[in-house]
């Protein structure tokens, strides 16, 4: 029996899920140790946020430009946009698991209010929607690379793909405005 990606989407979602999300706790929760990474200098850590900002606005940018491709019919487009998405998202979390993995995350600065009132809740729905976001992402994408895109229109990928892109959105939105709190209103 021969077993192959395309029979296997589901089954190797979880395990990229599964694989994802551990580096991701690993980093969060410091399991990962800071001398296993090479320390960049201070100016390169200090310049990770600013960079994602702008990845996160570039990402928005494209997710969108993905979504309007494909409601005109152009796959070719929306391929292409999507897998530039995907890119710069991996860019987004290396950067920031790394930043994190060598000096933790980063406290809010701002009135206790404002962290307890505003700043949590924001992160807090951030982070949830990245989580759920990433074995709905590993699923489109999996689909879309083992299938000819004239299947797709007949697998779970277009619904699927709308609640991803749309959560994905969000949470890249509000990744920005987390950003905003921290490092320009306070």
């Amino acid at each position: 029996m021969e077993l192959r990606a395309r029979d296997r989407v589901p089954e190797l979602t979880g395990l990229l899920t599964v694989v994802a999300l551990a580096l991701v706790f690993g980093a969060v929760l410091g399991w990962i140790p800071e001398r296993a990474l090479p320390r960049a200098p201070e100016w390169v850590l200090a310049a990770i946020p600013h960079v994602n900002a702008v990845v996160s606005v570039l990402a928005i940018a494209i997710i969108l430009a993905g979504w309007r491709a494909i409601r005109n019919g152009n796959v070719a487009r929306h391929r292409t946009a999507m897998i530039a998405g995907l890119v710069l998202f991996a860019t987004f979390l290396a950067l920031y698991l790394y930043r994190v993995s060598l000096e933790g995350p980063s406290g809010f600065p701002g009135p206790a209010a404002v962290e307890q009132f505003v700043y949590f809740p924001i992160l807090g729905i951030h982070m949830l929607l990245a989580i759920v976001c990433i074995p709905l992402l590993f699923y489109v994408l999996l689909l879309a690379l083992t299938r000819p895109a004239g299947e797709l229109s007949g697998t779970n990928h277009p619904r699927v793909g709308r609640v991803a892109a749309t959560l994905w959105l969000v949470s890249f939105a509000l990744g920005t405005v987390v950003y905003l709190l921290l490092y320009v209103l306070y």
